[in-house]
C-alpha cells in the first residue's frame, strides 16, 4: 500500500507545503499498522526508522522533519536558532516554527490538535501541538507569538484530531479551559454520564479568533471516527502516531 497523506486546503503561497499522514503504507504491524511515526510509543524502533525514512522519500521532503519530544506544553522551538543542547535527539516543545526554507516543522498526534501556520507572504510557518493541556496552557497564543507576525496576516489549518461526537472529558477539564476563555461554553454539551463532550478543534477557532486571526480552515477529521485512516489513543489505547508536517519551500522551485 502506498503511502497517502491529506494536502490541507488553505489558500496559501505556493511556496508553503505541508501535508497530514494517514496510518497506510507503513511496515509498523499489530496495534502500530502501519505508518506509525512516533518514537516514543513501544513500536520497534527500526520500523519508525523506516516509516519516517518512507514519507520522506514519497512526500519529497526536502529535509528530515524536526521531530519534537512533545510534553503537551507551550514551549515553541525556533528551528532557525541553534540547539540549546546539540546531543539532545529533540527538543522537548509542543510547537516549532521556521523562517528558512526546508526546515520541516512537525507535530505527532493520535487525538490532539495539529494547528499549521502559515504568513500570507509565505516566508514563515509554524506547527503547534494542541490537546486539551496545551489549549488551556496557550500554546497557540505562544506560536504566535514566536512567529512575531500580525495575527491578521496569518493563515491557520485545524489537521485531524478527535471529533466532538468522541471527546468526554471531566468537569474539571472543562473548568480549566472555560478559566482562559469563560465564554467558551458551548463547546461543551452535558451527557448522561455528568461529563462533556468538548469541540476541540472548536475551542481552537475560539483562540484564534480572540487572537485576530480570521483565515481558518481544516478542522473537521475525527481521528477516532476513522480506525481505517487514523490512529487513535482514545480508541485504542497503546498505539501509532500520524503526522502533520508544515515548511517553506525555496520560491524559485515549482510545485
Amino acid at each position: 500500500m502506498p503511502i497517502e497523506w491529506l494536502t490541507p486546503s488553505w489558500p496559501v503561497p505556493a511556496n508553503v507545503r505541508a501535508l497530514s499522514t494517514l496510518r497506510g503504507g507503513g511496515v509498523s504491524t499489530g496495534r502500530y499498522a502501519s505508518l506509525n511515526l512516533g518514537e516514543h510509543v513501544q513500536d520497534v524502533p527500526d520500523a519508525v526508522t523506516e516509516n519516517r525514512r518512507r514519507l520522506r522519500a514519497a512526500a519529497g521532503l526536502p529535509a528530515e522533519p524536526a521531530w519534537l519530544a512533545q510534553v503537551h506544553g507551550v514551549r515553541i522551538a525556533d528551528l532557525d536558532a541553534p540547539p540549546p543542547d546539540p546531543s539532545a535527539s529533540a527538543a522537548a516543545a509542543d510547537g516549532a516554527i521556521t523562517r528558512v526554507p526546508g526546515r520541516v516543522c512537525a507535530i505527532l498526534t493520535a487525538d490532539c490538535l495539529p494547528v499549521l501556520f502559515a504568513s500570507e507572504a509565505g516566508d514563515a510557518a509554524a506547527a503547534a501541538h494542541a490537546g486539551w493541556r496545551g489549549l488551556a496552557g496557550g500554546v497557540i497564543e505562544a506560536a504566535v507569538q514566536a512567529l512575531g507576525m500580525a495575527p491578521a496576516s496569518l493563515l491557520v489549518w485545524l489537521g485531524p484530531a478527535i471529533g466532538p461526537g468522541h471527546f468526554e472529558v471531566g468537569p474539571e477539564v472543562r473548568d480549566e479551559l472555560l478559566r482562559a476563555d469563560s465564554g467558551a461554553s458551548a463547546a461543551f454539551v452535558p451527557n448522561s454520564r455528568g461529563r462533556f463532550m468538548a469541540d476541540l478543534p472548536g475551542l481552537a477557532r475560539r483562540r484564534l479568533e480572540r487572537l485576530g486571526i480570521t483565515r481558518i480552515y481544516g478542522g473537521g477529521e475525527c481521528t477516532h471516527a476513522e480506525p481505517d485512516r487514523f490512529f487513535s489513543h482514545r480508541r485504542d489505547g497503546q498505539t501509532g502516531r500520524q503526522a502533520t508536517l508544515v515548511w517553506l519551500q525555496s520560491k524559485w522551485k515549482s510545485r
